[in-house]
C-alpha cells in the first residue's frame, strides 16, 4: 500500500530530465548535484527523493540509518518536497545511493504573506477554489463551523516541479504540482507582465521549461529571442546549437506521446498528427520512427481491405446457399467494424486466405470463428462460425428482454446452439459489443452521457454520468475509474477533476481521456448528505451503476478501479475492501478507513491501494495508522 501526503514547507530532490543539463550546458552553467535516494519497488517502479523510515502513518519521521541498526523499518517514505510516498519494508526490491539530480530553477515571488493571526489547521473538502490571477492569487473557501471562510493565497515560489503557495489572509503554507497551473497564468509569472520581457527573462524561462519537459514552450523562449533584432549576431549563434537540441527533445517527446496514445486506442488522431509530424531539423532517426508507424498503418489499411475482399469472394464459392446468404452477412459485419484494434482477429483467416488446399468454406469459418471468439480459438467449422453468430444476437436479445419469462425462452434457444455451450459462451461475451446501447450523449458535450438507475427492491433510483475517451470503439476493452464525490458533493465536477472539464467544442482534455479510460460517477449519495453511512443503498448505488455501465460501455472487468474524494474516500475504502474482485486497485483521496474497515482489512492483501493523505485532513492520517 502507498500514500501520498501534501507535505508544506518541504526540501526536494525530484527525478533528473534526461540529457537537458549537458545539452544547454554550453549556453547556461551546468547545474550543481545534489543527492537522493532512490527506492526502487517490486513492481519496477522508482521513488526519488530523501528517504526515512517510520513504525506507522502518525508517527514522527526518522532518518535512515545506513549501518542498519535501531528500530526495524516496517515502512519507508520518500519525500520528494511535494509529497511523501509511504512503501512498506516488504514492497521494496532495493533502496540505492543517491545519485546526481538537477538543481531546479526558481522564482520567487513577492506577496503580503501572513505572519500572525487566524492559522488554518484543518481543510478538508473546499467549497470554492477561484483561478489564479495573472498575480499568483487565488480564494480558496473553506466549510467551517461559523460558517464560510474565504482565504485569499498567492503563490509565493515555483519550480518546475512544485509551487509554493502561502495564505495572505489566514497562515496557511501548502504546495501543489506546477503542471496543475494554467500554462497562462505560468507563463505571466515567469516573464511578468510586461508585453518585452528582457533577453535573460527569457533564458531563465527557458531554463525552467526545459526542467518541466515543456519543450516546446522551452523552444518559444528561444525563438522570441532569435526574432529579437536587438539581440547581437555572435548571442544568436551561441544559441543556435541549444535551439537545435531543443528540437531533438521536442520531436521526441512528441513521438513518446503519440505512441502513448496508439497505446490506448487514438488511432485516427496519431495518424493525423503523424502525418503532420515536423521535419524540418529533426534528426533521422526520429522520423524513421515517425515513417515505419506511419507504414505500419497503412499497412493495417490495405491488409484489412484485401482481407475484407478476399473473404468476399471466398463467400461466393459456397455451395450451400443459405450457408453462403449467412456467411455473407456475417463477413458484411465484419468488414463493417474492422479497425486497427479488431484486425488482429483475423489473423489465422489471414494465414490460409490464399491457401488453395483449405476448402473456402472451412476458411471463411476461421474468418467468421475468430471474429467471435478471438483467433487463438478459430475453426474449420462455417456451421460452429455462424451458431456463433446466432448466439451473439440472442445474447443482445436476452439483455433487450423486459421480462423473467421472455428471458427464459431466449436462454432455451441458446443453449439450443452448438455455439451456446459454455466453452464457447464465455468467448462470445468477452469479444463481443456491449449488450446494451447506450442512451444519446448530451448535449453539446462529446461522448458524455446521463443514465437514470434504478435501484433494486424499494431503493430509491439513482443515476450515474459516463465519460467515454477520445474515439472510442465498442469492440476494444477499455479500462475504467469508478469516481465518488464528496459531501454534498457533485458527480459533475468528480467527471471535471478526473476527466478535464468540457472546452467550447464540447471536448475534455484531462488525464482519463489522454490515458484511455472511461470515467463512471455515480449519484451516489442522499440530499444534503455529510457522513458515508455504510450502508446498502450507498454500496448498491456504487455497485449497480458498475454493472449497468458494463452492460452499455466495452469495459475490461480486469482494469475497473475505485477512487473517491473526502466522504467518496470513505466510502472507496468500505465499498473497495468489501468487494475485493470487482478492483484492480482503489484510491481513496482525504478518506477515513472506520467502521467495517477493520472487520475486513484482510481483503486487501491482493488488492493494491493509493491512499492519498494530506496534513490538514484533520485526524484522517492518525485514524488511519
Amino acid at each position: 500500500m502507498a500514500s501520498d501526503a501534501l507535505i508544506p514547507r518541504r526540501s526536494l530532490s525530484l527525478p533528473r530530465v534526461a540529457g537537458t543539463a549537458t545539452a544547454l550546458c554550453c549556453l547556461w552553467a551546468t547545474a550543481a548535484l545534489l543527492h537522493a535516494e532512490e527506492v526502487v519497488l517490486r513492481d519496477g517502479r522508482v521513488l526519488t527523493g530523501k528517504l526515512g523510515i517510520v513504525t506507522g502513518l502518525a508517527d514522527l519521521p526518522k532518518a535512515a540509518d545506513p549501518e542498519g541498526g535501531g528500530p526495524i523499518p516496517l515502512i519507508v517514505f520518500v519525500d520528494d518536497e511535494l509529497r511523501r510516498t509511504f512503501v512498506p519494508k516488504r514492497l521494496i526490491r532495493e533502496i540505492r545511493p543517491g545519485s546526481g539530480v538537477e538543481v531546479l530553477e526558481r522564482y520567487h515571488i513577492p506577496q503580503r504573506v501572513a505572519a500572525a493571526g487566524l492559522t488554518v489547521s484543518s481543510v478538508g473538502s473546499p467549497l470554492r477554489v477561484t483561478p489564479f490571477d495573472e498575480f499568483g492569487r487565488r480564494i480558496f473557501t473553506l466549510a467551517t463551523a461559523s460558517g464560510r471562510v474565504d482565504v485569499i493565497q498567492g503563490i509565493t515560489e515555483l519550480t518546475p516541479r512544485w509551487v509554493r503557495i502561502q495564505g495572505i489572509t489566514h497562515i496557511w503554507d501548502m504546495r501543489m504540482a506546477t503542471t496543475s497551473l494554467p500554462r497562462d497564468v505560468l507563463e505571466k509569472l515567469l516573464l511578468g507582465r510586461t508585453d518585452k520581457p528582457d533577453v535573460e527573462t527569457q533564458k531563465k524561462a527557458a531554463r525552467f521549461y526545459i526542467q518541466m519537459e515543456r519543450y516546446e514552450d522551452a523552444l518559444a523562449q528561444l525563438q522570441a529571442i532569435l526574432d529579437d533584432p536587438a539581440v547581437s549576431a555572435e548571442a544568436k549563434a551561441d544559441l543556435q546549437s541549444s535551439f537545435q537540441v531543443l528540437k531533438q527533445l521536442s520531436a521526441r517527446r512528441i513521438l513518446e506521446e503519440l505512441k502513448f496514445r496508439r497505446a490506448a486506442g487514438q488511432h485516427q488522431t496519431v495518424l493525423a498528427l503523424l502525418q503532420k509530424f515536423p521535419t524540418e531539423g529533426v534528426a533521422g532517426d526520429i522520423l524513421q520512427e515517425v515513417r515505419e508507424i506511419l507504414e505500419e498503418y497503412q499497412k493495417q489499411e490495405e491488409q484489412a481491405k484485401a482481407l475484407t475482399a478476399r473473404l468476399r469472394e471466398l463467400t461466393q464459392q459456397i455451395d450451400d446457399t443459405d450457408l453462403r446468404k449467412e456467411a455473407g452477412e456475417a463477413v458484411e459485419e465484419i468488414a463493417a467494424r474492422l479497425s486497427p484494434d479488431t484486425l488482429p482477429r483475423l489473423a489465422a483467416f489471414s494465414q490460409f486466405a490464399e491457401d488453395a488446399s483449405v476448402p473456402a468454406e472451412e476458411r471463411v469459418a476461421l474468418a467468421i470463428t475468430g471474429w467471435y471468439l478471438g483467433a487463438d480459438r478459430a475453426a474449420r467449422r462455417l456451421l460452429v462460425g455462424l451458431s456463433l453468430r446466432r448466439v451473439r444476437n440472442l445474447i443482445l436479445e436476452y439483455f433487450a428482454a423486459q421480462d423473467a419469462l421472455a428471458r427464459s425462452d431466449v436462454l432455451q434457444r441458446i443453449l439450443a446452439e452448438e455455439g451456446g455451450s459454455p466453452n464457447y459462451l464465455a468467448y462470445v461475451l468477452q469479444w463481443m459489443e456491449p449488450p446494451l446501447p447506450p442512451p444519446p450523449p448530451l448535449p453539446d458535450k462529446i461522448d458524455f452521457f446521463e443514465i437514470n438507475l434504478p435501484l433494486p427492491g424499494e431503493l430509491p433510483p439513482t443515476k450515474y454520468y459516463v465519460q467515454l475517451p477520445p474515439e472510442y470503439h465498442p469492440l476494444r476493452k477499455y479500462p475504467a475509474i469508478v469516481v465518488l464525490h464528496g459531501a454534498e458533493g457533485d458527480p459533475l465536477k468528480e467527471i471535471d477533476w478526473w476527466a478535464g472539464e468540457t472546452n467550447d467544442k464540447g471536448l475534455r482534455l484531462g488525464q482519463a481521456g489522454r490515458r484511455g479510460y472511461i470515467v463512471i460517477a455515480p449519484q451516489w449519495t442522499a440530499e444534503r448528505q455529510q457522513t458515508y453511512q455504510y450502508s446498502l443503498r450507498e454500496h448498491m448505488a456504487v455497485l449497480e451503476s458498475l454493472r449497468d455501465a458494463m452492460k452499455r460501455f466495452s469495459i475490461d472487468s480486469d482494469r475497473v478501479y475505485l477512487a473517491g474524494h473526502f466522504l467518496g474516500g470513505d466510502a472507496a475504502w468500505d465499498i473497495g475492501l468489501a468487494h475485493p474482485s470487482l478492483w484492480a486497485g482503489v484510491i481513496p483521496i482525504s478518506g477515513r478507513a472506520d467502521r467495517f474497515c477493520a472487520l475486513y482489512w484482510q481483503n486487501a492483501a491482493l488488492l493494491p491501494f493509493y491512499v492519498v493523505m494530506g496534513e490538514f485532513d484533520g485526524s484522517i492520517v492518525a485514524d488511519n495508522a
